[in-house]
């Protein structure tokens, strides 16, 4: 049958935009050496932190859509292992090159070098940050954009500006995540951050230009705290969330969670005789206390005229931010209304029997597999397809190609919960208010849904999402907040099409090498088993249960009754029994922590 003149038009227009983008493309390379740098962003408190080739912040990556991006890590840490996710890239082809461990590949031991390389083929706003041991609070975290020559706003603005909002924490992450999943912290109360930082900073002036428009591009690359933003005496219009370019929305206040972006437009004031703050403001519903003097905003400034004062932000009774779930994308994708596959996942928090608070996805809470899931998956022949070999503590969810898939996310929770997606963006088709509970199947859909690869569920609520399971790779749900602030994320592995990945993946030797180095097996099921598949024995698994009847209210009374006899025996011993030896506080420590598993 022939073509018609409008379809030969349309695939001659796809071509000349994919020959342009194949004329403009280029390898861009950065060398990263992992090394630690002595910081004090906010002025409070000096520490070590994370930095790349001695400096921090650590750098900002451009690149170009049709560009290779090359990324050469070296760790230099010496007591740290390390390594890169670069967030909200799909990566499909390219799964190996995610980052995160325990899924797509082993740490990067003190020592060890790994070298990223995959072509970008996603414009928009991404970030970049270690994805090993919830270690990126440290520091090792920045903003990564990727240009767009065919940006359907292209023309509506005069500069960009990059602005990064994060949270930031005094302690560094290993002992304070130790305290955090641990029996003294049966509540799973998260560690509330010192303070809030604007491009890693505080106190940030921008200098603007009256009349001028420019697009700032927001990411919050933080650990646990979501973020209220204005920039008072002046109107946002998004045009782009998580890569996604949107109709265009006006915005007088944006709340964005841990790892989700958005880019606006901004149009200067004519007049130059005022200053204006950028006021920020990190989410405190999320915080099970408010510790005294903690300063939960940071302010930057538009900055007209450098000689005129630097005002204060104004005091607001509440935060009004725009619902992001009215946002409508500019390609007008429809509503995947034919589910294949759909799947419910019944989030909580809750103790297990070490008398530690930990998240689950179905009553599993996720435990790092001895082997890599992704080099079980090559390793595995036929058997890639059975989701038992991947191990409990996985959750391993089978996908086939092309299915529609739907995942109904319960939260049963009383806290604000961001989940993300990779390789892929949701389509959000329904979010139900606070205190909703359960999702019951009435929700009303839109024709033409808003899409993020990081999305927010309401505290005891839910939310439906959409997507085209069509990146045969292994693709991972979790929550940011708790998640990179404990290491122990609840997620659920999503595998699509294993076949694929065997016949067109390969494995780089230095990828390889990093696990050889470090004892950790490459191949087999999650135990690291290669002669029986189904054999589990030795794998990583979660804590057993609590007793039939133990509650957390039990564990709190428990330990706070521990603590304080053990006080007691300490003020004796102020008092001149003697101090405390080593052996009969680690015997102190032993008997609460079989006081924990009993009733």
């Amino acid at each position: 049958m022939a073509s018609s003149p409008l379809s030969i038009i349309s695939r001659s227009i796809a071509l000349l935009l994919l020959l342009s983008r194949l004329v403009h493309a280029a390898t861009v390379t950065y060398d990263f050496n992992i090394t630690w740098v002595i910081t004090n962003p906010d002025g409070a408190f000096q520490r070590p932190t994370i930095g790349v080739n001695g400096q921090w912040p650590i750098p900002l990556i451009r690149v170009t859509v049709g560009d290779t991006l090359v990324v050469n890590l070296n760790n230099q840490l010496g007591n740290q292992s390390t390594s890169l996710h670069f967030h909200g890239l799909y990566m499909n082809g390219t799964t190996h090159m995610d980052g995160p461990v325990g899924t797509t590949q082993c740490s990067v031991p003190p020592g060890g070098s790994f070298t990223y390389k995959f072509e970008i083929d996603q414009p928009g706003t991404y970030w970049y940050h270690s994805h090993d041991q919830g270690q990126y609070p440290d520091g090792l975290r920045g903003a990564l954009i990727v240009h767009d020559p065919e940006f359907p706003y292209k023309d509506q603005y005069d500069e960009e500006i990059i602005l990064t909002l994060s949270d930031w924490y005094h302690e560094q992450m290993r002992p304070l995540l130790k305290n955090f999943v641990n029996l003294i912290n049966p509540t799973g109360a998260e560690p509330v951050p010192n303070g809030a930082l604007m491009n890693e900073t505080q106190n940030l002036t921008i200098a603007v230009e009256p009349g001028k428009t420019y697009m700032f591009r927001i990411a919050n690359i933080g650990a646990f705290a979501g973020q209220y933003l204005r920039f008072e005496g002046h109107t946002m219009r998004i045009v782009e969330v998580d890569g996604i370019y949107t109709e265009p929305a006006e915005a007088e206040e944006i709340y964005l969670t841990a790892a989700q972006r958005c880019s606006v437009l901004i149009t200067m004031k004519n007049e130059t005789d005022s200053n204006f703050a950028i006021a920020a403001n990190m989410d405190e519903t999320l915080f099970d206390t408010i510790p005294p003097g903690l300063n939960s905003n940071v302010t930057g400034w538009l900055v007209y005229d450098k000689t005129k004062d630097l005002p204060k932000p104004a005091l607001l009774e509440s935060f009004d931010p725009f619902d992001d779930f009215t946002l409508v994308p500019t390609d007008g994708m429809q509503l995947y209304d034919s589910v294949d596959h759909s799947i419910q996942v019944d989030v909580k928090m809750d103790n297990l029997g070490d008398g530690a608070n930990y998240a689950f996805f179905n009553n599993i809470t996720y435990v790092r597999p001895k082997v890599p899931t992704l080099y079980t998956v090559l390793s595995s022949g036929s058997s890639a397809a059975n989701a038992e070999i991947y191990g409990v503590n996985t959750h391993a969810i089978i996908l086939q190609k092309g299915d529609i898939v739907e995942l109904i996310l319960n939260n049963d929770d009383p806290g604000r919960h961001p989940f993300h997606l990779h390789g892929h963006a949701f389509q959000t088709v329904f979010r139900s208010e606070e205190l909703a509970g359960f999702y019951q199947g009435d929700g009303e859909f839109p024709k033409v849904p808003m899409r993020r690869d990081t999305v927010m569920v309401n505290p005891n609520g839910n939310i439906v999402l959409r997507f085209v399971a069509d990146n045969p790779d292994k693709s991972i749900t979790h929550s940011y907040g708790s998640a990179p602030a404990n290491g122990t994320v609840h997620a659920s592995g999503y595998f699509t099409a294993p076949e694929d990945v065997q016949k067109n993946l390969v494995i780089p030797e230095d990828h390889l090498k990093v696990c050889q180095d470090q004892g950790l097996p490459t191949a087999g099921n999650a135990a690291g088993n290669t002669k029986d598949l189904l054999d589990l024995t030795g794998a990583n698994v979660s804590p057993p249960p609590l007793p039939a009847g133990f509650r957390p209210k039990g564990i709190v009374a428990l330990v706070f009754s521990c603590l304080s006899a053990f006080l007691g025996i300490a003020v004796i011993a102020w008092y001149g029994v003697g101090e405390i030896g080593t052996s009969e506080l680690a015997a102190a420590k032993k008997r609460i922590a079989q006081a924990g598993v009993e009733k």
